[in-house]
């Protein structure tokens, strides 16, 4: 359950949720909640780590579908092996953005390499309006460099615009992605776009926002209307934080396991497709192994479109 602190944000505590596959590894999932669905357009955030590789056996999520979404993947430590059905491979490294737009529907397989030993990062969803979700496949790869900001600390902007730096990266919406840095005891005040909400996700530090304390792994939400946000590192070990924005995404979603769409009755499409094989998500190449990540039963109650409640 959200809660509220005694400034402008609103805390969003973390759930542990298994990963899929035989071997499942525990994320810690912030969105979406009961009470939030999106922040922007941003519609699905997982924190998984320090993952000690050598005694979990580290991820291995075969290969599996999407559609009407676009996945960002984004490391602290570790590396991860992408290989999609649009003929992409490529390796995630800790801070380098990998982009993936599903579109009208894409498989992808996420395993960690042999030489990773802690795994430590975040994956991310970013849900397509309506005017392009049956959009092509299609990838992006970034390296963001690091930003200085006002007041102490760095950013890597992934997606949009922060601190005078903006990612070359297409978004679809309006959108904010950035890892911070802030040293312990740092302040730092960050110049906001206001008809952005913003969630920040915490990683390390304990952190004051916009005056509201948040603790490692809580996601605090900050709504429209602010045109900056200070951020307080109120620990004695350096901070780092993930920073979300967008504009309100306006539109209701029906998400169910990998699929973003508008109906119950599209996720039932996609749920057949997926398991019939069908030519609108095609083969991943090169998956060690021939395991395919079947889909959950539907739940017996009729799928419904969701925003946010407030």
């Amino acid at each position: 359950m959200s809660t509220t602190g005694n400034g402008a944000a609103e805390v969003l505590p973390p759930r542990d949720v298994p990963l899929g596959g035989a071997r499942a590894m525990t994320v810690r999932r912030t969105l979406p909640q009961r009470e939030r669905t999106l922040i922007g357009a941003w519609c699905f955030v997982d924190h998984y780590g320090p993952d000690d590789v050598a005694v979990t056996g580290g991820m291995d999520v075969p290969p599996h579908p999407h559609i009407g979404l676009q996945t960002a993947t984004w490391l602290f430590s570790g590396k991860l092996r992408h290989r999609d059905s649009n003929g992409v491979h490529e390796d995630v490294l800790p801070g380098e953005l990998n982009l993936m737009t599903a579109g009208n529907g894409i498989a992808h397989s996420e395993t960690s390499t042999p030489e990773t030993t802690v795994l430590h990062g975040v994956q991310l969803w970013i849900a397509l309006p309506d005017a392009h979700r049956h959009t092509g496949r299609a990838f992006h790869h970034h390296a963001p460099r690091p930003v200085p900001l006002p007041g102490g600390g760095e950013a890597r902007v992934f997606l949009g615009t922060l601190a005078g730096e903006t990612s070359p990266v297409p978004t679809f919406t309006p959108l904010l992605g950035a890892e911070i840095h802030l040293p312990a005891g740092a302040t730092a005040t960050l110049d906001l776009d206001p008809a952005f909400e913003h969630g920040l996700l915490v990683d390390a530090g304990e952190i004051r926002f916009a005056g509201t304390p948040l603790r490692p792994n809580d996601l605090g939400h900050l709504p429209t209307g602010h045109p900056t946000a200070t951020l307080a590192n109120t620990s004695a070990e350096p901070a780092r934080l993930v920073l979300l924005g967008g504009t309100p995404f306006g539109e209701e979603i029906v998400m169910w396991w990998n699929f973003v769409a508008r109906t119950g009755e599209e996720i039932v499409r996609a749920r057949l497709d997926w398991e019939n094989a069908t030519p609108r998500f095609d083969a991943v190449q090169g998956y060690p192994g021939d395991l395919r990540l079947p889909a959950p039963d539907l739940p017996n109650a009729t799928l419904k479109p969701r925003g946010n409640r407030r």
